[in-house]
């Protein structure tokens, strides 16, 4: 079974996990594992109709284990873009609401974010 590009960008955001870490980056850490969390949950395969959640996690073969969507790298551009466009959009509301520091740090986000675009 691939893996798709899903896992190959979790593969390079924890390794450049581990290095925020040891270097003691706490901003960069957290901002890593948020990507890595919106990649999982882009990957989540969406419930069947009619079925609700706690639905998902009873499994009659015995598996813990649901099936994954294969992202492709397009897919995983797009979540990442939104992760940006999600940050930058909050750092012009602390502009709006004067708190150039919170804002400043958004961005910061943003701009560390955009270096897994290439």
């Amino acid at each position: 079974m691939g893996h798709g590009a899903g896992h190959e960008m979790k593969t390079r955001l924890r390794a450049d996990l581990r290095v925020a870490m040891k270097e003691r980056r706490a901003d960069d850490a957290r901002l890593i594992r948020s990507l890595v969390a919106a990649i999982d949950n882009a990957e989540a395969a969406p419930l069947p109709v009619g079925r609700k959640a706690a639905d998902q996690h009873r499994f009659p073969d015995g598996s813990a284990e649901a099936e994954r969507l294969l992202l492709s790298p397009v897919q995983v551009s797009a979540v990442l873009m939104a992760q940006i466009e999600e940050r930058e959009r909050a750092a012009d509301e602390m502009d709006r609401l004067g708190k150039p520091g919170r804002a400043a740090a958004l961005r910061a986000e943003a701009l560390l974010a955009r270096r897994y675009l290439e």
